[in-house]
């Protein structure tokens, strides 16, 4: 079986090469990692404190590693003496994991699923406990960790029921690839029971860590293209926030459409969505403001929203003429004025949040899966999502259930839309649901850090 899926990688591998190629060529992507996920890492972490036990916490990407820094933090707090490496398998995380480097002792990319290539990796990491966030199933890596007696916590898990009907393909494999872990910590009551179906027998619900993370600390990348690349500590955050205020004036917009993570076809709809808005009466002076999820699309959608009559303006003019926050710049008059900002640059959307009238959030008119709705909440926004919201599907049903959010298919976009931006007392109770519901939903890392001394402990036990 074992031999099977392996192999199965392979052919995936060799047939995606060429994208592969195509990606490392056009967008940096992949062509830097390429030793480390065969598991020949730069340096082994923590090699010159070799009496250290080691935790390595694995985030997938960006979506994770923020979910993870609170856990980051307990696990900083509550293990002083172990050592703390993290890996993701995206160069977004990458980035913002080695923009965060200062928190932990290593980062690096986590290794493709060859045995071969994993117990490179686990002989360089000789990791104690290795914790997974959401749902990432390695067969290979979390057998040689059964193999080693390494305890491995899946932590903050979901299965939605797509997952699971696909999981039902490939069972057997399933089930013992989900046997190797030592603890299943999932989100929902729901999501424990499909593990408990793929054969999970050690598991626990906690709650989503998203809703741990620190409102002041939110930094979102959306890309990994690092042109204008954007710190993450709390001074750099609002210098960065007053220098997109000061240049484009969102804090002095009578109304703010932020359009956060968008996808091809959702700028369309915001276009359109924008005539109908200003054509309503006292909405005509309304602002939108796009922010697309990746770099490759900035030319792109700069190119749609020229031809649409609107003006506009690009963040990114300001950063490549080598203007800093910290300087006194003059500020361009038409960037002021502009109907339409482009927020072409990394980190800086949920500086923006907070200048909104309403949001929407991308990836959900369009079969992307949705995005994030939490940071927009966390300053109690008015939040208006898409039909396809697959990736946040617990979040959203919360939301929805309590009134904080409006779901919506694409024909009635700018029917909400100026719904609220008209209705600024129901637009203020939207938003306030919203932050309400992260306030309640607190306390999952906690239940976690439990969970990981309550396998710290038995493994400790089983050792002596």
């Amino acid at each position: 079986m074992y031999f099977v899926y392996s192999l199965a990688l392979s052919l995936l591998f060799f047939a995606l090469l060429p994208y592969f190629a195509y990606q490392a060529l056009r967008n940096g992507k992949y062509a830097g990692s390429f030793k480390e996920r065969l598991g020949w890492l730069p340096v082994q972490p923590g090699s010159t404190e070799v009496s250290r036990e080691t935790i390595w916490l694995h985030a997938v990407s960006v979506g994770e590693f923020l979910a993870a820094k609170p856990l980051i933090d307990r696990l900083r707090s509550d293990f002083p003496a172990y050592r703390l490496v993290v890996s993701t398998a995206t160069l977004t995380g990458q980035n913002l994991a080695r923009a965060e480097s200062n928190a932990f002792d290593a980062t690096f990319y986590f290794p493709f699923d060859w045995k071969f290539s994993v117990r490179r990796a686990l002989d360089r990491v000789k990791p104690s406990i290795v914790i997974i966030l959401e749902t990432e199933l390695w067969p290979n890596f979390l057998s040689e960790c059964r193999r080693r007696s390494v305890i491995v916590v899946l932590a903050n898990g979901r299965i939605s029921e797509r997952s699971f009907r696909r999981y039902g393909r490939v069972r057997s494999l399933i089930q013992r690839a989900i046997g190797d872990f030592s603890l299943i910590i999932m989100q929902s009551e729901a999501d424990a029971e499909r593990a408990r179906q793929l054969g999970a027998s050690r598991v626990r619900v906690c709650g989503n860590l998203k809703y741990d993370v620190a409102i002041e600390r939110f930094t979102s990348p959306d890309s990994s293209d690092l042109r204008f690349e954007i710190s993450t500590s709390e001074s750099a955050d609002q210098n960065r926030r007053a220098d997109i205020d000061q240049r484009f004036g969102l804090s002095l917009s009578s109304h703010l459409v932020v359009a956060g993570s968008t996808a091809p076809g959702e700028e369309d709809l915001l276009l359109a969505s924008l005539r109908e808005i200003r054509a309503h009466r006292g909405l005509e002076g309304t602002r939108l403001l796009i922010a697309p999820r990746h770099p490759e699309r900035f030319n792109e959608v700069a190119r749609l929203v020229s031809g649409s009559g609107f003006s506009y303006a690009r963040r990114s003019d300001s950063l490549s003429t080598g203007c800093d926050s910290t300087e006194t710049t003059s500020v361009d008059g038409a960037s002021l004025e502009a109907d339409i900002v482009l927020l072409d640059t990394i980190g800086e959307l949920a500086l923006v949040y907070r200048f909104a009238t309403v949001v929407f959030v991308g990836g959900s008119m369009v079969p992307r899966g949705g995005h994030n709705v939490i940071e927009p909440a966390a300053f109690a926004k008015p939040i208006i999502v898409g039909p396809h919201t697959e990736n946040f599907r617990q979040i959203v049903s919360d939301f929805a259930k309590a009134g904080a959010l409006v779901q919506v298919g694409p024909e009635a976009l700018a029917v909400e839309l100026i719904r609220l931006l008209a209705d600024p007392t129901e637009a203020q109770a939207t938003g306030q649901r919203a932050k309400n519901i992260l306030k309640a939903n607190r306390g999952a890392t906690e239940c976690v850090i439990q969970g990981i001394k309550e396998e710290l402990g038995r493994g400790q036990r089983a050792a002596t």
